[in-house]
């Protein structure tokens, strides 16, 4: 037997030689659209191919014009996650398209006081784990998109208060 071989195996003992349970990370869905790309809410964002349309559309900036959010239901998980299609509806009577400008991943969404630029408000995902852990995502609109901005890991306590930890 080579050195080679023998040092294989010396490797493979030390550690464990069995397999072993590696988590994977989460495959985040390409979007069809870019963000800043006209889009047909229900059709383009994270979507399907037999999309079960679901609406979560709110006035995100304040001008008396309501964004359309779009989830595709057949995309969540089992865990209720899922990814919201946010497009920044044009003013009306404008010949302007609906701009894709993001996805929000979450069970929950939650608008928060706080605004970004082109006074778009700031908003909350809230992502199921196990173990009765969630991942708390804030979005805000920046250079013409939202992004994420900020993420927390917490757990429910006994209580039912969110403890989390600021990482």
């Amino acid at each position: 037997m080579s050195s080679r071989h023998v040092l294989a195996l010396v490797m493979l003992a030390a550690c464990g030689g069995g397999t072993k349970h590696v988590s994977s990370a989460r495959t985040i869905p390409t979007p069809s659209v870019q963000v800043g790309q006209c889009g047909e809410p229900g059709r383009d964002g994270v979507m399907g191919t037999s999309p079960k349309i679901e609406h979560w559309d709110r006035d995100l900036d304040g001008d008396n014009v309501i964004e359309a959010v779009v989830v595709d239901r057949a995309m969540c998980t089992s865990d209720g996650n899922c990814y919201w299609n946010v497009f920044h509806s044009p003013p009306q009577g404008s010949a302007e398209c609906a701009r894709y400008v993001g996805t929000f991943a979450g069970a929950a969404l939650e608008p928060l006081a706080d605004k970004g630029e082109d006074n778009m408000r700031d908003v909350r995902g809230y992502w199921n784990l196990q173990g009765g852990r969630l991942l708390l995502q804030s979005y805000r609109f920046m250079r013409g998109g939202y992004q994420l901005t900020d993420a927390l890991l917490c757990k429910r306590a006994a209580d039912d208060r969110l403890d989390c930890t600021a990482q």
